[in-house]
């Protein structure tokens, strides 16, 4: 609003302006809609400066024009003020790193005649950014050596000469699991701009931390980049010319985050096992010396799910964040005593931990029920982190937001279980409602307080009377490993009856109407919503996104199978497999069942989920009678990004919802610049 300036007025003419004016600049909230959702911008990767005087963050914002979201810098005075622009452009800037003295920041984009991701260098103190690198392929993973001379960064193996001819000529028949690049740390000296690749042969690199005096480092390498063969990825440490590794572990169990301790004599790293190298377990932080030797579990007896650990300044303490069911928080583990330390506290989850040592200062995102993220900062000593970015400060001013609560209630068999209750926008006590049911992927994951997204618009939902449950169901983190582990041995043992046990509870208290339910979800939501209307019929209404309806074929269709033979004890295919496991859990054993009215979407290239699981739903479905549609976007992987595809999905399942759960008419939202489909 521009300014006002006022010469000199009679006190009762100036008292009658303000009257006037003051109802005029009033904040009138309005409910959020889907465009809302989806336009709204979402913070990540944040870095404190060297002196601690600014921190850099990458902000996405959706640009109809180009159909997707295209992420830039921006950077903002450590008190909050002066938040500036620092890229442009429509390619997306990201991962930004400071130089050692804090002169030049790094950052990876795509501009001109690129025909891949760059590293550049843009001056902190202004002026154009510069192109460093000419890499073949797309750099990643950026680190600068503490003396400022050189950034290292991992790239993928490019093609050879013969198999661009190839490409060329359309002779590109391909091995299937086989037609990927390795991953290799590669360096570049910041003066000349000279590459040096540091490692290379029939591995990747798919992780790595550069040691504090920069002469070391701790990654992590598996035979292939391919995601499902992580688990047979090992800790390693090297020299940082690439000489002297040496393998840390061996194990059976994906690891992550391997940093060393500020002397060089440790490494830790994070991975979802217990002590003995069993998977499936919340993740553990563990330690190992560098030279080699036991490595020990330091998280015994945490009964949370570590997200993240690095090093105190002086190696006592190691920080870690971690899940605790419906909220996040960070810790401070004291290696001498073995005790951690609950440093943050609230109805929140953080994201993008960093901390930088030579300040003893963390930087990170919270996400609340009114605030979708903002920077904040603290120090160990500090009581309470400071807000330091006000991307999100209107959304409390400009939205009615829906009221957000953590719940309990008792499984079947007496097991407390928790989860997120968002309450009708204008909630009248006594009063029932449409309750929407959605259940969260993973599955080892949980829902936690935050202000969400697009993809479960629970603030649409509440503008239209509906209220929301999010169960945290038995195989969730954040509760201690037997709730985690609950589906080993067999998938829906719990998982299912706990999701129902919340909607008897919510129907109980007078909250949920019985006669005007829905059930979504999508991954693992979508696995308990192919199971839930094969299991009732006390839905009207269900939407599975990108869920598996049979075990067996899933197995062999998905892209990862580490974490699901634990489930049935087996694979599907070895000697005297537990097929009857296999086949008992799948719903579409039990697809006869079903008479809920139900949507399916999924992404054309999903590779986690893969297509022919709705497919098989859906032909179950349709010839059984059931009111269904298969919606297929194309170019879309597990998580839709398109930004008209995830108009469409929540378009499409709210016509849905409103059509079989409480009859009324849906009036579908468009997108910005065209008209309405219906």
């Amino acid at each position: 609003m521009p300014h006002m300036h006022l010469k000199f007025v009679n006190p009762l003419v100036l008292a009658a302006m303000v009257a006037t004016i003051v109802p005029a600049t009033a904040q009138i909230q309005r409910s959020m809609t889907v465009i809302d959702l989806i336009n709204l911008p979402s913070i990540s990767d944040p870095q404190i400066a060297p002196d601690g005087k600014h921190i850099v963050y990458v902000q996405a914002e959706a640009n109809w024009k180009a159909n997707k979201r295209i992420s830039q810098i921006w950077r903002v005075n450590t008190d909050g003020s002066g938040p500036i622009l620092l890229t442009s452009g429509n390619e997306s800037a990201t991962a930004p790193r400071w130089s050692p003295d804090g002169k030049t920041l790094a950052f990876v984009t795509k501009r001109g005649d690129d025909e891949a991701n760059q590293v550049y260098l843009l001056p902190t103190d202004g002026g154009e950014a510069r192109r460093l690198t000419k890499h073949e392929t797309a750099v990643a993973e950026l680190t600068w050596s503490p003396d400022g001379t050189l950034i290292y960064f991992v790239a993928s193996d490019p093609k050879t000469t013969e198999e661009k001819v190839r490409d060329e000529a359309k002779d590109d028949v391909f091995a299937f699991d086989e037609n990927f690049k390795q991953k290799h740390l590669w360096k570049v000296a910041v003066g000349e701009a000279a590459e040096r690749q540091i490692t290379k042969g029939g591995f990747s690199v798919i992780g790595y931390r550069l040691s504090p005096d920069g002469t070391t480092i701790a990654f992590h390498r598996a035979p292939t980049p391919l995601y499902g063969d992580a688990d047979q990825g090992e800790v390693w440490v090297m020299g940082a010319d690439g000489n002297r590794a040496v393998r840390l572990t061996t194990n059976s169990v994906t690891e992550g985050g391997a940093e060393l301790s500020p002397d060089n004599s440790h490494i830790l790293f994070v991975a979802d096992s217990n002590e003995t190298w069993e998977s499936y377990y919340n993740d553990n932080i563990f330690l190992v010396p560098a030279t080699g030797g036991e490595t020990k579990m330091l998280t015994r007896d945490l009964p949370y799910e570590v997200t993240g650990a690095t090093w105190s300044k002086d190696g006592k303490t190691i920080y870690f964040s971690a899940n605790m069911g419906v909220h996040s928080e960070l810790f401070a583990l004291d290696l001498a005593s073995g005790t951690s330390r609950q440093m943050t506290e609230g109805e929140h989850s953080l994201g993008g931990v960093t901390y930088r040592p030579a300040l003893d200062r963390f930087v990170f995102t919270i996400d609340e029920p009114t605030n979708a993220g903002d920077v904040w900062t603290m120090t160990p000593s500090d009581k309470a982190p400071t807000q330091v970015s006000h991307a999100f400060d209107h959304l409390v001013r400009e939205f009615k937001l829906p009221r957000q609560e953590r719940i309990e209630w008792k499984g079947a068999d007496g097991v407390t279980v928790e989860g997120l209750l968002f309450y009708p926008l204008d909630y009248q006590e006594g009063q029932r409602y449409p309750l929407c049911v959605q259940t969260h992927g993973g599955p080892a994951a949980s829902d936690r307080f935050g202000f969400g997204r697009w993809q479960n618009y629970t603030q649409v939902l509440a503008a239209k009377g509906y209220a929301v449950v999010q169960p945290n169901y038995r195989g969730s983190t954040g509760y201690g490993d037997p709730f985690l582990r609950d589906m080993v041995g067999h998938y829906y043992k719990n998982s299912h009856l706990d999701v129902m046990a919340a909607v008897d509870h919510l129907i109980k208290i007078g909250i949920a109407d019985p006669d005007r339910m829905v059930k979504m979800g999508w991954s693992g939501g979508g696995h308990m919503t192919n199971k839930i209307i094969t299991f009732t019929d006390r839905f009207k209404a269900a939407s599975s996104g990108a869920g598996a309806v049979n075990w067996i074929s899933m197995y062999g269709q998905s892209d990862v199978r580490s974490y699901r033979t634990p489930w049935f004890g087996g694979t599907p295919w070895q000697k005297n497999a537990p097929i009857d496991l296999y086949w008992n859990h799948s719903p579409l054993k039990d697809i006869a069942n079903a008479k809920t009215p139900t949507l399916i979407l999924v992404g054309e290239q999903d590779v986690r989920v893969p297509p022919p699981q709705s497919i098989e739903l859906y032909r179950a479905l349709k010839t059984n009678g059931v009111a269904t549609h298969l919606y297929v976007a194309p170019r879309e992987p597990h998580g839709w990004q398109e930004l008209r595809h995830e108009l469409f999905k929540v378009n499409v399942e709210l016509d849905w919802f409103e059509k079989y759960a409480t009859k009324r008419p849906y009036v579908w939202e468009k997108a910005p610049g065209e008209d309405a489909r219906k």
